[in-house]
């Protein structure tokens, strides 16, 4: 008889951070399975057994099998799992978020609802990506003006590094391989880093819908902070690519993401980028107590109450509740 539906959910501080952890894992041709805690991967070489707590995402690329008992123990220890064509990366669902905080979530919601702040970290995302430029004072329509002409720079410029003819942005959405060598870096390379936020989006419990730059999408918070990396790492990362050869461009592309991705300390440096975002006041430093499991109740004036009791009045009602935790 299976034990599993009677093994105690893990902790946050349980499970390895968002940071520390691989960026991703990529498999193809083969069924993965549970062991204990661990996911393995069978094929004809071999059984490979891996942690799942440290896996960021796991790719699952063509004659990937998965079983129900390993998408169990992926979704608990809070990876992100995709699967990927060889077309491109592709992000179809991810796992239960790494807190247990609502902080960052809420903060996100406000920041969003109201139109000056969502402006404001618009243009903080802005200067994020462009530290030499003070966007103070612009509005949303010259945010994307300037955002299109500094990208346009990185392309010339990564074009004249390399000695890759640039002629421009060529994606045909479904259809990889209709661009050239470079396009097709680009594209793998960008669509890679939407699967990456969106694993850390997802482990910190932030919702991927509520974009600050990007909007009407289910992903724009994704696509918002995926954007904060692309003219430091994706587009120059594609551009060397291409210079290399035009062979296997996907795959290349891929390996040497997760290198860079590796180097740079990119997934908590995301971490850090996104609280800073959302929580100004505090900065990166700032704590969210991702490790309490503790649920408050709403009360009036922007207070919160204690739970697991009854607020009716009286006393038998109140011991009745005041021992009860909510747990999951």
């Amino acid at each position: 008889m299976t034990t599993i539906s009677r093994r105690a959910a893990l902790t946050p501080r349980q499970l390895t951070r968002t940071g520390e952890r691989l960026s991703f894992i990529y498999l193809e041709r083969c069924t993965v399975h549970r062991d204990a805690n661990a996911i393995t991967a069978e094929d004809a070489d071999g059984t490979t057994h891996i942690p799942s707590a440290t896996i960021g995402t796991l790719l699952l690329g063509p004659g990937t099998r998965i079983t129900h008992q390993a998408m169990s123990v992926l979704g608990e220890t809070g990876a992100a799992v995709c699967w990927v064509g060889e077309q491109g990366v592709r992000y179809y669902a991810g796992g239960r978020a790494l807190t247990r905080s609502s902080a960052l979530a809420e903060a996100q919601a406000v920041q969003w609802a109201n139109t000056r702040s969502r402006l404001a970290v618009a243009r903080a995302m802005y200067r994020l990506r462009f530290p030499d430029e003070d966007p103070a004072g612009l509005t949303r329509q010259e945010l994307l003006g300037r955002e299109g002409s500094r990208l346009k720079d990185c392309y010339r410029a990564q074009s004249a590094r390399t000695g890759v003819p640039w002629r421009g942005r060529r994606y045909t959405p479904g259809d990889f391989s209709s661009g050239d060598a470079v396009n097709q870096a680009i594209t793998a390379a960008a669509q890679c880093t939407y699967g990456i936020t969106h694993a850390v989006v997802a482990s910190l419990g932030c919702s991927p819908a509520l974009g600050f730059v990007h909007s009407g999408h289910e992903l724009s918070f994704v696509l918002d902070i995926a954007d904060l990396y692309k003219t430091e790492i994706g587009i120059p990362l594609a551009f060397d690519i291409a210079a290399d050869n035009d062979e296997d461009i996907g795959p290349r592309t891929r390996r040497a993401l997760r290198d860079r991705i590796n180097e740079t300390s990119l997934l908590n440096r995301c971490v850090n980028d996104i609280k800073r975002l959302l929580l100004p006041d505090t900065g990166q430093a700032g704590t969210t107590n991702d490790d309490h499991d503790v649920v408050s109740l709403q009360s009036d004036g922007g207070h919160t109450v204690a739970s697991g009791r009854n607020y009716g009045g009286g006393t038998d009602d109140h011991d009745a509740y005041a021992d009860v935790e909510h747990t999951w």
